[in-house]
């Protein structure tokens, strides 16, 4: 369906990568495309994932992670899942069955040492023309960002986080 497929990339500090991920997977099944989600880190049903599960069958959605890794030691069992999640990415974006594949925080497991960004860059290299790829996160290494077509940048200007509000089911979790 898709004529030409770009690469873009969602990243920066502030609110809205997962979010802006979400919006264009929704615009996308409105347009009769299929997309696979690869979430990485997150091994939770967050309620985007059960909106997936309920209401969007063109998409395909997998968790890839032990749960989030920023803060604490990274764990053997974090890197087996990483890698999992770019093997089963790649085969995802190569099947011919998806017009638009994500890899939902990717670029974090990069800065987290969980994914090389040579792997990353690779994946980038072998996507199919007619294929979009979406990689969202913190941390878009310089290389990754080069090889994008689109790259937003999401800026913490205020979040209510830094008065003490956490997150909360449908808004960001």
């Amino acid at each position: 369906m898709l004529e030409k497929g770009y690469v873009q990339v969602y990243t920066g500090n502030g609110k809205g990568k997962t979010t802006a991920m979400m919006g264009l997977t929704l615009r996308a099944t409105g347009a009769g495309f299929h997309v696979y989600i690869g979430q990485f880190l997150k091994n939770m049903e967050y309620s985007e994932v059960k909106a997936i599960k309920t209401h969007l069958p063109n998409v395909e959605i997998e968790q890839y992670g032990e749960g989030c890794a920023l803060g604490r030691n990274v764990t053997t069992e974090d890197t087996k899942a990483a890698a999992r999640g770019i093997e089963k990415a790649t085969q995802a974006m190569l099947s011919g069955k998806y017009n638009i594949v994500v890899l939902d925080e990717i670029n974090v497991a990069v800065h987290l040492g969980l994914v090389n960004v040579e792997s990353v860059l690779e994946l980038i290299s072998k996507k199919p023309h007619n294929v979009e790829l979406v990689l969202t996160g913190r941390y878009a290494a310089p290389e990754v960002i080069a090889a994008a077509d689109l790259v937003s940048e999401m800026r913490d200007i205020k979040h209510y986080y830094n008065a003490g509000v956490m997150a909360r089911d449908g808004i960001e979790r």
